[in-house]
């Protein structure tokens, strides 16, 4: 029988890499840069807005996790504007792994945005986890993330920043790696009317950032 791959705490994750960790907003200039975002919706945009915005104050409390995904999350991924393109593709359920320093590191991302040939994932740039309606109790979504960013770390052959998001219920934070040194924002309540529109603008603004400064 195989081994069953550890999951590991995001202590555990700080202690074996040497990883920095910083919490708010102003801490990166790159977050702070990221999540300074803004935006405007088309009139059409509004109606899809503001029907997943009301389904999710009324209902988000008794949603499971496929609810969350198929009722929700992926009419927030398509109105910030994260869909395939000739230049990056998207990713459902993947599992990545690589031998970091010498620490194999297994993880499976509910959603990915990277480089990629078909269903083969090759360059990854956002790695997005989430959970429902609390922390599962089999994994922390912050280290979930952390082990994907090193992995593609590992993969990618570069220094360029790493960029996730982790949703628990209705509060959404938003993660930047550099080297090692990552930092996660204040929580975003999609219930809130004004912090789910700034949800949006924040994963526009990824794509932005994706078009002109990570992509080879």
């Amino acid at each position: 029988m195989a081994k069953k791959t550890k999951q590991y705490s995001e202590a555990e994750l700080i202690e074996l890499f040497g990883l920095e960790r910083l919490i708010g907003n102003e801490a990166s200039p790159l977050l702070k840069e990221w999540l300074s975002a803004t935006t405007t919706l088309s009139e059409v945009e509004h109606l899809l807005f503001d029907d997943i915005y009301e389904n999710a104050v009324q209902n988000i409390g008794g949603w499971q996790e496929e609810d969350l995904k198929m009722k929700f999350i992926s009419f927030v991924l398509r109105l910030g504007y994260l869909k395939d393109n000739p230049k990056f593709r998207t990713y459902f359920e993947k599992t990545i792994f690589a031998t970091v320093d010498t620490t194999f590191l297994k993880t499976k991302t509910d959603f990915m945005v990277a480089k990629g040939i078909l269903d083969m994932p090759q360059i990854p740039y956002f790695h997005f986890q989430e959970y429902k309606p609390q922390l599962n109790p089999t994994g922390e979504p912050i280290a979930q993330i952390l082990e994907a960013f090193l992995i593609a770390q590992h993969k990618n052959n570069h220094q360029k920043p790493l960029y996730g998001c982790e949703v628990v219920g209705k509060m959404w934070n938003f993660i930047v790696m550099e080297n090692k040194t990552y930092c996660i924002s204040k929580s975003y309540d999609c219930t809130d009317k004004e912090d789910l529109l700034q949800i949006i603008a924040i994963l526009r603004k990824f794509k932005e950032i994706l078009e002109t400064r990570l992509l080879d």
